[in-house]
């Protein structure tokens, strides 16, 4: 016997019947195999205790503003990096070079970064994305000319011969950070601009591509090659799911390898890291361009299974540079083993799997521009963090770019927990027009 309950959200404000995407955008979910709307499906299906208590939790999943499992491996994540920050940094200051910082110096600094970015973050979400639609272009002219001042000379401040961030203060930010969000949202508003000449190259991709390669030349002078690396996939990224010809994109693709071959070759320096990254243990790259990768190499070894205890890392004692920043994992994996670097792996795979299906929620909603800028937001993180997981454990070229969310850095975090925060937006938009409701 089939029991009809009543479900108060068949009818919208005003008497209206919900009908189309409003009503059916969440289908095929829980073992709906008829592709019926998820309330009309709990009001045909028979009674049970075991699928009350499911129907419970889902309405509470529904009735919740947003993704609570997302914010809380995002929160998750950002704890742990500041705790593995400042393990990787605690001994930095016995460092003549460093020796004006205290021991807390860094997890001062980063714990502030992550009160700023977890304001930011609050203040992003409340911004409908119909506003950040409206701001995109802006942004990435904004962007643009942070490149630009930057690269001034007393203005861009420059760490070990690059000029990438502007000193506010205390404080100093990067640019760079800030232009892979502009891309991102401008990508995505330019797509839903040009969907109707999606087919035609010259008039569809040839802007797109031509805006990329001035940020890039930007970047490039710096320079920031990791970032414009970034960007490039995104923006690549953002196309191929905005419905570009397939044609055209393998042209792109092709063509961006052939660009990124060609900066490696014609730069000395950067034809050095390749040369240590394919043999790290001779003696002039062990000593030269490989020592950073020989001793990550080396740290991960240390930690075996389990690690050696949070703390007991040796390789951060002046002997892996950069602990803190663009080589955290060789730090966690020397503490806590394979068991830490599998767990990282498996919360940026979760993440980005779970940020790509909020992106193709919102797209299945025809809320194009929310759906390209949460799946652009998943190519930036996924991306990233393969990247640099891939130079900390020796299976890519050493390259400058930091574990999103983790890694020491106020720019990144900043902007990083912004783009989160945009995707919670997004998901608590699409779940008020499954409940009837308006974004």
């Amino acid at each position: 016997m089939r029991e009809l309950r009543h479900v108060s959200r068949l009818q919208a404000p005003g008497g209206r019947l919900l009908r189309g995407r409003a009503f059916g955008g969440e289908r095929r979910r829980r073992g709906d195999r008829r592709g019926l709307p998820v309330n009309l499906h709990a009001v045909l299906r028979p009674w049970t205790p075991r699928r009350a208590q499911a129907d419970g939790r889902l309405r509470a999943a529904h009735m919740a503003g947003f993704d609570q499992a997302l914010l809380w491996v995002t929160v998750a994540l950002l704890a742990w990096g500041l705790v593995m920050v400042y393990s990787a940094s605690i001994a930095m200051p016995d460092n003549p070079k460093f020796s004006r910082y205290a021991h807390d110096f860094f997890l001062t600094r980063h714990a502030l970064f992550l009160a700023l970015a977890f304001a930011a973050g609050l203040l992003a979400f409340q911004v409908p994305m119909s506003v950040w639609e409206r701001w995109a272009p802006w942004l990435f002219v904004v962007s643009l000319l942070l490149l630009i001042v930057v690269l001034v000379p007393h203005v861009g401040k420059g760490v070990n011969g690059a000029r990438r961030w502007i000193a506010l203060g205390a404080l100093n930010f990067q640019p760079s950070e800030l232009a892979k969000l502009a891309v991102l949202l401008y990508a995505a508003d330019y797509m839903v601009r040009k969907m109707e000449v999606k087919e035609r190259f010259f008039r569809a991709v040839l802007p797109m591509a031509v805006a990329v390669a001035v940020i890039g030349s930007l970047l490039l002078a710096e320079p920031d090659m990791g970032a414009f690396m970034v960007i490039a996939v995104i923006a690549m990224g953002i196309l191929f799911l905005g419905g570009v010809n397939a044609r055209m994109f393998f042209l792109i693709a092709a063509v961006m390898t052939i660009a990124f071959v060609l900066m490696i070759a014609l730069s000395d320096w950067r034809r050095e890291r390749i040369f240590a990254y394919l043999d790290p243990w001779s003696e002039k790259n062990a000593l030269g361009k490989g020592y950073q990768l020989s001793h990550s190499l080396i740290a991960l070894g240390r930690g075996e299974l389990f690690g050696v205890g949070l703390g007991g890392s040796v390789e951060k004692l002046h002997w892996l540079p950069e602990a803190h920043t663009d080589f955290l994992l060789a730090v966690i994996g020397e503490e806590f083993g394979f068991a830490g670097v599998l767990t990282a792996i498996v919360l940026f795979l979760w993440m980005t799997r779970r940020i790509m299906h909020i992106g193709r929620q919102a797209i299945a909603l025809d809320r194009v521009f929310s759906g390209l800028v949460a799946q652009g937001v998943g190519i930036w993180v996924g991306f990233q963090a393969f990247i640099n997981m891939g130079v900390n454990l020796g299976a890519l070229p050493t390259k400058g770019l930091t574990l999103p969310l983790m890694s020491y850095g106020g720019s990144a975090v900043l902007m990083n927990v912004i783009a989160i925060a945009i995707v919670l937006r997004i998901d608590a938009e699409n779940r008020t027009l499954m409940r009837g409701g308006r974004p």
